[in-house]
């Protein structure tokens, strides 16, 4: 029965975690995004992170998200990341519904990933982050 179902494969979403000055605290935070880089909408977007470190029994509590519609070419904020889970590995659980058909996929970034040194411009944001494809 497992051999019958039909996964589809996730193709132009990604996740970035950026940095961006936030001139009320003046300070600057780390700020997940969800990318749509697709020619059409997606729809009931769940979003389900949480940040861990397995060898020091590090979990953060989950956090569940949902955007009803994004737009094609788009991109929403999820959540602010603060400084001690930036330093854990974070995931990112995405659900979403295509021209009325259901995708997953894990979005993951490892430990010590998130880091100034591994900025780069992100396409669409048009931001300094660290992309997940």
């Amino acid at each position: 029965m497992k051999k019958d179902i039909q996964i589809p494969k996730v193709t132009g979403i990604f996740m970035a975690i950026v940095k961006e000055y936030n001139s009320e605290f003046q300070c600057d935070d780390w700020n997940a995004y969800i990318i749509n880089n697709k020619n059409v909408a997606i729809e009931l977007v769940l979003i389900v992170s949480k940040g861990y470190d397995k060898a020091k029994r590090i979990e953060t509590a989950i956090l569940r998200h949902k955007i009803e519609k994004l737009p094609a070419k788009s991109y929403a904020k999820v959540e602010l990341l603060l400084n001690d889970v930036i330093k854990l590995s974070n995931v990112f659980d995405v659900t979403f519904f295509e021209e009325n058909m259901m995708y997953d996929k894990k979005f993951l970034f490892k430990k010590g990933s998130i880091k100034e040194s591994d900025l780069h411009t992100i396409p669409l944001l048009n931001r300094r982050g660290i992309l997940i494809k």
